[in-house]
């Protein structure tokens, strides 16, 4: 049985304080128990004149992390009503603004696949790194809930509309798209990355990027700007799918079918989490409505029923309820921001 230690490794090399994780059969998949690790590496590591620099990777040749555990939720979700996922996001969530708000360099390497949980522990770094196999996204439409881990911030400060696409289709970024969005910082070649990590042992990491990155990659959302802006300034969920198909463009039909099989809940409730996020001054308070959102989430079957049909059974093929954008109503959606007394993160 994988231990928390297993999971999250914790070293020294040089200057460096390095957190891998360590779950590749699970590509990196985040618990409850890793979260605590790297919480305490990093207490541990702010008040060590040893450590200059911090730096995230994953293990395996597949990415950096897929994102939260969300078996685990779904498990008990069903068996508990969900207080432990209560306390994991709570817990998660802390440690997404504490990487934010790091005194020492974060240096996130973003390589291969980064969702979710994993942007949370990567995309409020102060420096974080794609490789020309990064592949970065917030899929949780497509599993019954809204963006979460701090994405609405990430997602509400993207160019124009881009931030609702992305949110709305589960879209994966390349590496010039993650720049471009917000979600990264500079590109380093993967062949170059060992070189770069090595360096961090000892360089200042404005120097290690002078010396490792080169130009990013044009960004192919970049190029969509303009359909994007004028289809997803929209009102609604359905005034948005039907710019999208009256658009005329292949990439904005394409979108629309991609929205289409998304949970209408989750749709209708991220379009307002990312509307009331670019209203919010920062990531703490982003993160707190986010909280209220994810609690309020679980008591609706969509989170259970998407986790069910894209992980537990691999069918593909989520039964949706309410399964009509027209059936979520405004009550509906509203009561996911509802201020729990006493049930906040305290940040």
């Amino acid at each position: 049985m994988t231990t928390a230690d297993d999971a999250v490794l914790l070293r020294r090399e040089g200057h460096a304080g390095r957190i891998t994780l360590n779950r590749p059969r699970a590509l990196n998949a985040l618990t409850h128990a890793m979260v605590h690790r790297i919480a305490g590496a990093l207490d541990k590591w702010e008040h060590d004149p040893a450590v200059t620099t911090v730096v995230l990777d994953g293990a395996g040749e597949r990415g950096l992390c897929a994102g939260g555990d969300v078996r685990a939720v779904h498990d008990d979700v069903r068996a508990g009503g969900g207080a432990a996922a209560r306390e994991f996001w709570r817990d998660e969530y802390r440690l997404n603004a504490r990487i934010a708000a790091y005194p020492k360099p974060y240096v996130a390497l973003m390589d291969g696949l980064v969702m979710g949980g994993g942007v949370g522990l990567s995309a409020h770094g102060g420096i974080r790194i794609v490789t020309e196999r990064s592949s970065v996204a917030m899929p949780e439409t497509g599993i019954g809930f809204a963006p979460d881990v701090g994405g609405t911030f990430l997602l509400s400060r993207a160019p124009g509309e881009l931030g609702t696409h992305l949110a709305l289709t589960t879209a994966r970024m390349g590496p010039g798209d993650a720049v471009h969005a917000g979600f990264a910082d500079h590109f380093v070649p993967a062949a170059r990355l060992a070189e770069f990590t090595a360096a961090l042992a000892e360089a200042d990491p404005a120097e290690a990027v002078r010396a490792f990155a080169a130009p990013a990659p044009a960004s192919g959302l970049a190029a969509h700007q303009d359909w994007i802006d004028r289809c997803y300034a929209a009102g609604t969920v359905e005034e948005i799918l039907e710019r999208l198909t009256d658009s005329g463009v292949a990439g904005a039909e394409e979108a629309a079918e991609a929205i289409r099989g998304k949970s209408p809940t989750a749709l209708k409730v991220t379009l307002s989490s990312l509307r009331r996020a670019r209203l919010l001054p920062g990531l703490a308070e982003v993160l707190e409505q986010e909280y209220r959102v994810m609690c309020a989430s679980l008591a609706d079957p969509d989170l259970l029923e998407g986790i069910r049909a894209q992980v537990v059974d691999k069918d593909r093929s989520p039964r949706w309820r309410p399964a009509k954008l027209e059936d979520v109503t405004d009550a509906d959606v509203a009561g996911h921001f509802a201020a729990t007394p006493g049930d906040g993160l305290g940040l």
